[in-house]
């Protein structure tokens, strides 16, 4: 069994990340899963939450928008539309959108078009809040 696997996390714009890790947790559709060495493969879609990694035992958090998690040969690809590291994230444009996706969501029904544009909205921004505040406890 190997002792490591290969993590690439890859966005439309760039490739975020590409190195070796110990453990990977992520939130997929249907729940968080974790993935160690010499896992079977599998291919499953993501959506707005947290990945983490270990590496030398120490965690690393990031945000990411929705997407897939692929991971076969101990090496794991998640194509993701965004992806922000606890570091990288602004809290203050996060709490920004916040406030933004709630207001809008005050004057919406479920029915209308853009509801479900700023659930999405509020629940970014909510994840994006909470990886953040993770940085700061390192």
């Amino acid at each position: 069994m190997a002792e490591k696997m290969r993590l690439e996390i890859v966005t439309p714009y760039s490739r975020v990340l590409d190195m070796e890790v110990d453990e990977v947790t992520a939130t997929g559709k249907i729940g968080e899963f974790g993935v160690l060495p010499g896992h079977a493969p599998f291919l499953t879609s993501l959506k707005i939450g947290e990945l983490t990694y270990k590496n030398n035992g120490v965690t690393e958090h990031m945000a990411h928008n929705w997407g897939y998690f692929e991971i076969r040969d101990d090496k794991i690809i998640v194509l993701v539309e965004t992806a922000e590291a606890s570091d990288q994230i602004d809290l203050e444009r996060a709490k920004a959108a916040l406030g933004r996706a709630e207001e809008a969501l005050k004057k919406l029904t479920p029915e209308d078009k853009q509801h479900k544009i700023y659930e999405a909205a509020l629940e970014r921004a909510i994840i994006r809040m909470q990886v953040a505040g993770k940085a700061s406890r390192k």
